[in-house]
């Protein structure tokens, strides 16, 4: 089965520690979330897994081998690092076609990813002329182009208009189904909310969570049911005999924790008590992520102004 196997995964540079001792696997068959604040160290593992940087110490193995010893890599993996990263010369089509006869690839491949990713009409035109959209597809394409067992990509959906997120969440889902192992790395957390199935949360280098993301937003967020009614303390006197603890919510509502809302409404109905809103809330994955991450982000504001932070501090790892 083609997997990312971290075991250990540690790089420093000088006194500074970018990884520490990661150790997770990635499996095939779902979309896995890479998430971490800025200067979590995500880059520096995504190329250590590439073999673009070198470990200290611990191993990463691609597909059970290490990158440099796949005889064939872009048809164990295929990713999209940095988008911008083409020769500007080169059309699309022929930027394609160098990396498919350097990888051993048929031709053929070349029009079949450029039309996946909707730039058949511009296939003949060079990228450096290239939205930032049209190049991420173009990166995309070239990801895809050995038809991969396993495919990472780092912000796929950076400088894409709604359609192209829609279409980039689409096409994620779709190669988890065919088994592939989807490995993607993002900052826009209401659209990995859409697209993982699982998720691995770094923070300052080391492993926070590897759970499924329903897991994830109900170990770190607070779920509760909020209640609103004309006759609040006969409410409260009611879900109070049978056990159930309220506490004042805004506008007036109350809040139940630790408890299903039909339990709620069924104590309610039973003592005729008159409901004008039942609903479950429970965290989004961004509010869940705040929680768990708050003490491994490394730069904080304070008030409306922006920290001022050097080009060096804003860096990520």
């Amino acid at each position: 089965m083609p997997m990312i196997e971290l075991d250990g995964l540690t790089k420093r540079y000088g006194s500074t520690t970018a990884v520490d001792r990661l150790t997770f696997t990635v499996q095939p068959g779902v979309v896995t979330g890479f998430l971490g604040p800025n200067g979590a160290g995500k880059s520096t593992t995504m190329r250590m897994m590439l073999g673009l940087d070198r470990p200290t110490a611990g191993d990463v193995r691609i597909d059970g081998k290490h990158y440099r010893q796949l005889r064939d890599p872009l048809a164990s993996i295929g990713a999209l690092l940095e988008a911008t990263s083409v020769h500007g010369g080169r059309t699309a089509r022929n930027h394609l076609r160098v990396l498919a006869q350097s990888n051993g690839i048929p031709e053929r491949r070349v029009p079949e990813v450029l039309d996946l990713v909707g730039l058949s009409s511009v296939a003949n035109k060079r990228p450096k002329g290239f939205s930032l959209g049209m190049g991420q597809r173009l990166g995309i394409a070239a990801a895809l182009l050995g038809d991969p067992k396993i495919v990472m990509f780092d912000e796929p959906v950076n400088g894409l208009d709604p359609e192209g997120i829609r279409w980039v969440r689409g096409l994620m889902k779709h190669l988890a189904s065919e088994g592939k192992t989807v490995f993607v790395s993002s900052h826009l957390m209401s659209e990995m909310a859409l697209t993982a199935d699982h998720l691995i949360v770094i923070g300052r280098g080391r492993l926070l969570a590897d759970t499924s993301m329903k897991e994830f937003i109900q170990q770190n967020s607070r779920s509760y049911v909020r209640l609103r009614s004309p006759e609040p303390e006969r409410l409260r006197d009611a879900l109070s005999g049978a056990d159930i603890a309220v506490t004042p919510g805004a506008d007036g509502t109350l809040e139940a924790d630790d408890v299903e809302a039909a339990r709620v409404g069924e104590v309610a109905a039973a003592q005729g008590v008159v409901l004008h809103e039942l609903s479950p809330q429970q965290a989004s994955l961004e509010e869940a992520f705040m929680r768990l991450t708050a003490e491994s982000v490394e730069f904080h504001t304070h008030g409306a102004e922006p920290a001022d932070v050097t080009a060096d501090a804003r860096k990520e790892l």
